[in-house]
């Protein structure tokens, strides 16, 4: 008898690597989906649609003039606004902080801000820190309002015409490129209706 005879005479095929070749294949192809993947082009359901009904809650402890919250309504007011969600944990709203200043400078364009799910006495050290380029602030503490507005993750960034359509959504922090090649651009057409 050879080796690859089995007792009862058949050969002994190669039928075991079967398991090992499909999940090595799985793997690869999982590999591969997860680097090619760009978060970014993710498309939003939202996009030419009126904003979700929510309420975002005044920040707690922030005083001043622009401690209001807000809610779709005020997205409706006829001018342009930039919803911005951010957190004080968050590296990368840090990174995008002073080009949403820069967003703040667009003549006719409201900066909305929404911190999500973070502790207000973080949120109030962060624009305290950092400043506050927000029109309207309000806060998200548990993230139930960045769910309703199909966020992934923060920052996010939504344009939203007068009328209180989302017009655009931005995936990721603003880079100097994404203000001038497609927020800028897209403020530009929310202006446009």
């Amino acid at each position: 008898m050879t080796s690859t005879d089995t007792p009862n005479g058949r050969q002994r095929g190669y039928g075991f690597l079967a398991p090992l070749i499909i999940f090595v294949a799985m793997a690869g192809l999982f590999a591969y989906a997860l680097r090619a993947g760009d978060p970014s082009k993710l498309p939003s359901v939202f996009i030419g649609k009126p904003a979700p009904v929510f309420v975002f809650t005044p920040l707690e402890g922030q005083t001043g003039s622009r401690v209001n919250g807000f809610d779709q309504t005020a997205l409706a007011s006829g001018q342009v606004t930039v919803v911005n969600f951010w957190a004080s944990w968050c590296t990368p709203c840090i990174e995008e902080h002073p080009l949403l200043v820069e967003i703040k400078k667009e003549p006719g364009v409201v900066l909305a801000g929404v911190n999500t799910k973070d502790e207000p006495v973080n949120a109030k050290r962060f624009l305290t820190r950092y400043g506050n380029p927000f029109d309207l602030l309000g806060q998200d503490l548990k993230g139930r309002g960045a769910i309703e507005w199909g966020v992934y993750g923060t920052p996010e960034t939504f344009v939203v015409n007068g009328k209180g359509q989302i017009i655009y959504k931005h995936v990721g922090p603003i880079s100097k490129a994404d203000l001038d090649r497609k927020i800028r651009p897209a403020i530009a057409a929310a202006r446009r209706g």
